[in-house]
């Protein structure tokens, strides 16, 4: 949405700054005033007004194109803090990052199970509360909180129709109350994608699909550069499209979804039947119950030669891969990118995409798609939900001066 300047307070245009250096590392005021549609002395003015106020710093000059070189400026990096939050089915990560994204405290790793859990909000709120305690950051210098999860998300209104229940009250509402700080929510491969778009792989490509390989099978879509959510927010559930004659009923309620045969949670089943009924395998299991452990060990297990593990990783791949071909079929990408946990094991599943590609794809349409792994992996979440938070940060109108004092 265009921006008129007559709109734009003083404490809106320097949050306004702030949060485009963040995205674009180092800009001229020539560039900041033509983005703003702002006047050079307005933006100068707000500009010093930034470097006195330890938000902005001096970046050096522009490479020479002829003429004078602009001065160019950019965030200074430990102003202030992001609280990102990446969840999953089964675990949650907490990391404070810096405005380079990079970490400044240990993550916290929390076990949390979403499913019908009426503990896992009071559990969440908790943990984050207790970890930023931990970081020794006061609050004053935390910017808000970007947060990642599964999910049917209305992003406008804070609410997680799937999990998380808030009591039919906005969720972003009410963990500001509890924690005391902006938070802003949205579904964990819609900032998958929105992470790749920002600072990964498909970064300036306009129609991209990202596929989050995590639990379940996630698709971020970018649609003519922008993040596409359909009607109401819901666009992206490739895991529950009908591919299988399997009857297994799938967590949605239907059956024959993607994600009840080729899911993570699909695999490490099968890796817990395999390893009972003898197969040689340098993986181990405990109990019959699929973890976050056992799913990070069959990637691992697969990275170092594993036949059984690649077997599993490879069949899941197969049929992640006819999937793959109605949506190219449908939306005739550009890109395809493996992103998320699964990243890991992207050299592994290529080859079986590229193969379900081939059989069930028109070869016009797959010749001219690209199928790239992701170099965030499984970052791309918690780098997703720092950069949903920087793109609402100047609607925090009064967060820089909350910062300084």
């Amino acid at each position: 949405m265009e921006i008129k300047p007559k709109t734009i307070k003083s404490a809106q245009l320097k949050n306004l700054i702030v949060k485009q250096l963040y995205f674009d590392k180092a800009l001229s005021c020539a560039e900041l005033s033509e983005l703003f549609d702002k006047s050079i002395p307005s933006i100068t003015k707000a500009v010093n007004e930034l470097m006195s106020e330890g938000f902005v710093v001096e970046q050096g000059y522009a490479p020479s194109s002829g003429g004078r070189r602009p001065l160019l400026y950019s965030i200074k990096p430990d102003a202030m803090y992001i609280l990102a939050v990446a969840m999953d089915q089964l675990s949650t990560r907490i990391q404070l990052l810096d405005l380079l994204n990079r970490p400044v405290a240990d993550s916290l790793t929390i076990d949390l199970k979403l499913h019908n859990s009426d503990e896992a909000l009071g559990t969440l709120i908790k943990s984050i509360n207790n970890y930023i305690i931990r970081t020794g950051i006061p609050k004053e210098k935390i910017a808000g909180i970007g947060m990642g999860m599964p999910g049917f998300i209305n992003v406008r209104q804070g609410i997680n129709y799937t999990y998380l229940s808030a009591g039919g009250k906005s969720l972003t509402q009410y963990l500001k109350d509890q924690i005391g700080l902006p938070v802003y929510i949205d579904n964990d491969s819609s900032l998958i994608a929105l992470a790749e778009q920002r600072f990964g792989i498909a970064k300036a490509q306009q129609n991209v699909m990202v596929i989050n390989l995590g639990w379940g099978i996630g698709l971020g879509m970018i649609v003519n550069g922008e993040i596409f959510r359909g009607h109401n927010g819901f666009a992206g559930e490739l895991s529950h499209i009908p591919l299988s004659d399997d009857e297994k009923l799938c967590a949605c309620g239907k059956r024959g979804c993607l994600e009840t045969v080729a899911s993570m949670l699909v695999v490490v089943e099968k890796a817990i039947e395999g390893i009972k009924s003898g197969r040689v395998t340098s993986l181990k299991t405990l109990d019959d119950v699929p973890s976050k452990s056992l799913g990070d060990d069959i990637l691992t297990a697969a990275g170092n030669g594993d036949q059984f593990a690649i077997e599993l990783l490879s069949d899941a791949a197969y049929k992640i891969g006819k999937a793959l071909a109605i949506l190219i079929h449908i939306m005739n990408p550009q890109t395809i990118v493996l992103s998320g946990r699964g990243a890991r094991a992207g050299k592994i599943l290529l080859a079986p995409i590229q193969q379900a590609l081939h059989k069930y794809c028109i070869p016009r349409l797959a010749e001219s798609t690209q199928l790239l792994i992701s170099n965030l992996g499984f970052d791309a979440e918690l780098i997703g939900s720092a950069v949903l938070m920087m793109e609402n940060f100047d609607k925090e109108v009064k967060t820089i001066s909350s910062v300084l004092n």
